[in-house]
């Protein structure tokens, strides 16, 4: 069934900064006896279809890390697009711009996020099965939504009251509302020339893969951390 990735080549990308305003060194922490970034490269090393792992830092400590764990690190980001203001496209667009000189054309450009590390290789093979679909220029991963802004999600009126979000339809029971999806960071697959573009990233033309809810958890907080740290710890033990 995955005998097709061979005609596409996918670069697989961990972008992961020195600093962190939630947990200092959150990409460095540990989570079952390797640090954080680690479960990211390992994942994408072993996803069929992966040409390489990249990754992107400014920070020199992390980027030993990530060699020693078998990425590649060709380069270390500009300090001007690791900050907290910055915007994480303008890492990708940084990112493609060195692989495309580097290296040539290739077809997708796969973002693995250090922070979803309860993520396993059959999830970004869907992802990279949707991204071959024809008229794709991005694939996200998602999990149900837990609030419908069709159901039960208000918004404040300038009056002071309160109101649907999405008032356009009557709908009394959350099974009548369309469906809706939470992003996740599980994954990220887009093309190259697409990140490139000045088109914002859902304006193109977006794809879903459906992740179960205990494999998408992101790490914001230290919270998030210590129920990743629990559910890494089941896992184990099964």
């Amino acid at each position: 069934m995955l005998s097709h990735f061979k005609v596409m080549k996918t670069i697989a990308c961990v972008f992961a900064r020195g600093g962190s305003a939630g947990i200092p060194r959150k990409n460095l922490q540990d989570l079952g006896g390797k640090p954080l970034i680690a479960h990211a490269i390992e994942c994408g090393l072993t996803t069929p279809g992966v040409s390489e792992v990249v990754v992107s830092t400014d920070d020199s400590e992390i980027a030993d890390v990530a060699r020693s764990f078998g990425a590649r690190v060709p380069f270390l980001r500009p300090a001007e697009l690791a900050s907290h203001t910055a915007p994480e496209r303008g890492a990708w667009q940084h990112a493609v711009r060195f692989l495309i000189e580097e290296l040539g054309a290739f077809d997708c450009l796969l973002s693995l996020p250090t922070t979803a590390p309860l993520r396993v290789t059959s999830d970004i093979s869907k992802v990279l099965e949707e991204f071959q679909k024809p008229d794709t220029d991005v694939v996200v991963t998602v999990t149900p939504g837990r609030r419908s802004p069709y159901f039960n999600m208000l918004k404040l009126e300038p009056s002071g009251h309160a109101s649907l979000v999405c008032q356009s339809v009557d709908i009394a029971r959350r099974q009548d509302a369309p469906a809706i999806f939470d992003m996740t960071t599980v994954a990220y697959a887009v093309r190259p020339e697409f990140v490139l573009s000045q088109t914002p990233m859902l304006g193109g033309r977006v794809r879903i893969v459906e992740i179960p809810a205990e494999r998408a958890i992101d790490i914001d907080d230290p919270i998030d951390l210590e129920i990743v740290r629990f559910l890494f710890a089941k896992r184990l033990q099964k």
